[in-house]
């Protein structure tokens, strides 16, 4: 009933990677032609949805989407909403990375880790090199 959405926020080096590729990330690993729903999770808080912090994130989100609905990525139109941040709550302590410290529950293993695994194979060029 309150209207929020579970969504991650992300700091990131513009030097590093761009928002634009941050977007295809997004894009490629991501279901959004669902309402309000991801797996089998259902309901407003499951939404599609990008928040941005500037006008010109913006303009960036709304292209990329225009651009990607416009694919043959999917079948379905996007119904990722664009929309801008008002407010960031953490997650509980308990949600907080929550894959790797929970990766062998059934949640994890059939939802998140086919997701991980799709996410390393196609853009294992952005992964960071740690040695």
């Amino acid at each position: 009933m309150t209207g929020h959405a579970e969504v991650i926020q992300i700091r990131f080096d513009p030097t590093v990677i761009s928002y634009e590729e941050l977007l295809e990330v997004l894009w490629h690993t991501h279901d959004a032609t669902t309402l309000n729903q991801q797996g089998a999770d259902v309901g407003t808080q499951y939404r599609s949805v990008i928040f941005y912090h500037t006008e010109e994130q913006r303009q960036i989100a709304e292209q990329s989407k225009t651009e990607m609905d416009k694919s043959d990525m999917w079948d379905d139109p996007i119904v990722t909403e664009i929309t801008p941040i008002d407010t960031f709550y953490p997650a509980e302590d308990y949600h907080q990375n929550y894959f790797l410290l929970n990766s062998r529950q059934p949640y994890c293993q059939f939802v998140i880790h086919p997701k991980m695994r799709k996410f390393t194979k196609d853009f294992k060029e952005k992964l960071k090199n740690e040695q």
